[in-house]
């Protein structure tokens, strides 16, 4: 017989035992909500749980409609009756949904509806047990969202060889024409924006990288205030006169080990996302102190671990964001600007810069009243390396050493050839290790220095240097990379005492690192 949703005389809500095991059961278990409804959906019984997971106490709940905790959404699409009607005619629903607590809170529900058969088929009532996932949702959120941004970095970091090989050499060549040209030259104005779009370029790719975590970081031990003070300098002359810029630094934090330079990022482009939130002016607040992330806050955020940490804080007093926003603030090519006024970039690389550091980053905002973007990133108790001006840049001296220069593609081999003849070194290259290493066997005298790219077909730079290390112990090492630091790590390469140039580079910028590496004392380790 056809199963039919019918009223009739509801159950009792009055246990027929006290002392009834099973009642008993039922009425102490809390991390459900258990109770019964009649074929209208008028609620029965009421245990524990359900007290604790919806709030209403059992007084309150029995005798009202089930459909008291749906959200007013729900209710005016009829979705509580259609529920209780399939429930009806094939025995169980399974849904799954937001609901209401007392108080208007929300709460993601998993629940179970199962009708109750009386007589020739007919429905008596339901029974219904519900869960409360809030707390299991939140995290599948996060995970989608981690999945989906490491899909993006994938996809940045799959073009980031190639791309900076043309990059180097865009930049190369028009660096070097520029050197030639006259300054009175009409040629230079054309040349010159080859250069500028070549810097662009470069500057993008960096911060696609950066905020897929495959950018190169230079980490130290460091002193975030010490960051933030450097940082100020330069806000105050970029953000502009009509917003205030203050810091609250705690002097006792801990220190961190992270890349200046990209903490700086960090900061730069969160000083102008709040910037752009305050069109009339307004007040950036950084503040530092030390806390301690407890396994509460740890569970409520899949990427994160309990412990030790130091806390970056950038607050605004701007427009605000919606939640809509705020779920995607941190995507690449998501912004609320208008066209030509930003990438979409700014805090997507925050996203990755932070994560790459071992640390985690969320965002607070109210519309019309501002926005704050905590950083954590975790203590350590090494002491905090000896800093060096980063601003003023070594001057570039050419050299009398020999340099073999290994890299595959040939376009920005000559650029570094050509780059480092031009500063007075004898330059020899090759296209492969095995090449360079029949150059470095004939070559009458020790090489002084082997700049070798580190993924090569054949033969790795890394392995490359091991071979030559054996007949040249004193040989100088750079290694060169287009690839992200993932392929890097692969290959034995990232280390915090190997000399290191990322892709794409100038020929000013290769001359300053390689007379940096000749001018340290003793061999640059880096294979073993």
């Amino acid at each position: 017989m056809e199963n039919t949703l019918i009223i009739e005389r509801p159950f009792s809500a009055a246990p027929s035992d006290a002392g009834d095991p099973f009642r008993l059961l039922i009425e102490g278990v809390r991390d459900y909500a258990i109770f019964m409804l009649d074929p209208a959906g008028i609620v029965l019984t009421w245990n524990s749980g359900a007290e604790h997971i919806i709030g209403f106490n059992a007084s309150e709940a029995i005798g009202m409609n089930h459909t008291f905790y749906y959200p007013p959404e729900d209710i005016a699409d009829g979705k509580p009756q259609r529920e209780l009607e399939q429930a009806a005619a094939s025995g169980r629903f399974d849904e799954e949904g937001w609901r209401v607590r007392k108080g208007g809170d929300r709460f993601w529900s998993n629940g179970v509806l199962t009708a109750l058969y009386g007589d020739a088929g007919k429905v008596r009532g339901f029974a219904k047990v519900t869960r409360d996932l809030t707390e299991r949702r939140h995290l599948e959120t996060q995970l989608h969202q981690s999945q989906k941004m490491e899909a993006f970095g994938q996809l940045a970091g799959g073009v980031a060889h190639d791309f900076n090989n043309l990059l180097t050499i865009i930049s190369g060549y028009s660096e070097l024409l520029l050197g030639m040209l006259h300054s009175s030259d009409p040629k230079r104005e054309s040349v010159k924006a080859i250069s500028e779009a070549g810097e662009r370029a470069a500057w993008l790719t960096r911060q696609l990288l950066s905020f897929s975590r495959r950018t190169v970081l230079e980490t130290k031990v460091l002193d975030l205030n010490e960051v933030v003070r450097e940082s100020q300098k330069l806000l105050r002359r970029m953000i502009g006169e009509d917003i205030f810029i203050t810091a609250v630094l705690d002097p006792n934090i801990d220190r961190v080990r992270a890349d200046p330079g990209q903490m700086g990022q960090v900061l730069m482009n969160l000083a102008v996302n709040a910037r752009d939130a305050m069109p009339q002016g307004g007040k950036i607040t950084l503040e530092t102190s030390n806390v301690e992330l407890d396994e509460a806050y740890a569970a409520k955020h899949a990427d994160c671990k309990p412990g030790r940490y130091v806390r970056l804080a950038v607050s605004d007093d701007g427009c605000g964001m919606s939640a809509e926003v705020q779920a995607h603030v941190f995507e690449p090519f998501f912004t609320t600007k208008g066209p030509g006024q930003g990438t979409g970039l700014g805090l997507a690389t925050v996203y990755g810069i932070v994560k790459q550091s071992g640390g985690t980053v969320n965002v607070y905002s109210e519309l019309e009243f501002g926005t704050t973007i905590k950083i954590f990133l975790p203590s350590v108790e090494t002491p905090a390396a000896a800093t060096e001006n980063d601003q003023l840049a070594p001057r570039v001296m050419g050299g009398y050493e020999s340099i073999l220069v290994v890299e595959d593609e040939d376009a920005v081999r000559a650029i570094a050839v050509l780059a480092l003849q031009t500063q007075g070194y004898t330059v020899l290259q090759a296209d492969s290790g095995r090449k360079a290493l029949r150059i470095a066997e004939k070559y009458p005298v020790e090489i002084d220095m082997l700049m070798t790219d580190v993924v090569m077909p054949g033969m790795s730079g890394r392995e490359l240097a091991a071979a030559i290390l054996e007949r040249s112990p004193s040989l100088k090492l750079l290694y060169v990379s287009g690839y992200t630091d993932d392929a890097i790590v692969r290959h034995g390469i990232l280390q915090e005492e190997v000399a290191f140039l990322q892709k794409p580079y100038t020929p000013l910028s290769l001359a300053r690192k390689v007379r940096e590496v000749l001018d340290k004392p003793g061999p640059i380790a880096g294979v073993s």
